[in-house]
């Protein structure tokens, strides 16, 4: 009988938020997988945990992944934990995870700490919905690409819309980041984003936990005079629907009321619900747009 691969969260700081649960399972799996056990030995050493362990990381997802998955065919459970938080997220773990479906391994999580949902929850920005990217790529093209990604919808017919991108993100944007590499993405972010309200957590559940509310270019100046110091979590206010609305009029102020029809017309969209849309985009009512286009028909628009 196949063993089972246990999802064992550990602290982000603070060891008292390891979990009864987690420790058990620590102490009873046949093996701890962890992504740097140099790292966690001192986890284990302080709960007396004596349970063996082996490394699984970025570098050896693959081949250690095909050992690790041996090894639960045998009938081995195994607990997989990262260096803190939940394993899976943004880190290797997700390969094993896929690899054990594909050999009908059972996956179990053993819940406990994530910063992403910390620093989400003291933030005092919108909760109910928020979009995780993790680290941004540290290559500065890949960053780009990354905030230009686009969300194209899997319907061909609104294959025609305006393109999502995460400058025009709506829910609330977490990331992580490091240190040395906070002001320049705070800059970077502002550029792209415009000033939008931020919150950055530092050193989340440990004694010199900090959370600095203000705006993006704000905060660019206030790090620039106060070194940051301890793993970063930004959580950034996405555009309201008002701004959305905003700068869609802004896009389509550019076309004439012709082109805007035509774009419509184009699509095999008849002419009253052309109109519609037309001026549902303009910001104006469809009276209006009627108006203009009678006056251009009878040639008093020329």
């Amino acid at each position: 009988m196949a063993g089972t691969l246990y999802l064992c969260a550990t602290p982000i700081g603070n060891l008292e938020d390891i979990t009864f649960r987690v420790l058990r399972v620590l102490r009873e799996a046949d093996l701890i997988a962890a992504e740097d056990t140099r790292n966690s030995i001192r986890l284990l050493n302080y709960f007396e945990i004596e349970t063996p362990m082996t490394s699984y990381h970025e570098y050896n997802k693959y081949e250690k992944g095909r050992w690790l998955i041996e090894q639960m065919e045998q009938g081995k459970n195994i607990a997989l934990i990262t260096d803190a938080g939940t394993p899976g997220i943004s880190d290797p773990g997700e390969e094993l995870v896929r690899m054990c479906y594909e050999e009908g391994i059972t996956v179990t999580a053993v819940p406990g700490a994530s910063a992403c949902v910390s620093a989400l929850t003291i933030s005092g920005l919108p909760t109910r919905r928020f979009a995780f990217e993790a680290f941004l790529p540290t290559d500065k093209k890949e960053r780009q690409a990354v905030l230009n990604e686009a969300f194209l919808p899997s319907d061909k017919k609104e294959r025609e819309a305006v393109l999502s991108c995460l400058e025009k993100e709506q829910r609330t944007i977490v990331l992580y980041e490091a240190p040395h590499r906070l002001i320049k993405t705070l800059k970077m972010l502002g550029e792209r984003l415009g000033d939008r309200r931020v919150s950055v957590c530092r050193e989340l559940t440990k004694r010199h936990e900090t959370v600095y509310r203000s705006t993006l270019l704000e905060a660019v100046s206030y790090y620039e005079e106060n070194l940051p110091k301890g793993e970063c979590v930004l959580v950034i206010e996405g555009l309201s629907r008002e701004e959305i609305e905003q700068e869609e009029q802004k896009k389509w102020s550019n076309l004439s009321i012709e082109e805007h029809m035509e774009y419509y017309l184009s699509q095999g969209i008849d002419k009253k619900e052309a109109m519609k849309k037309t001026a549902k985009d303009r910001g104006v009512q469809k009276r209006e747009i009627y108006n203009y286009l009678e006056k251009l028909k009878s040639g008093e628009g020329n």
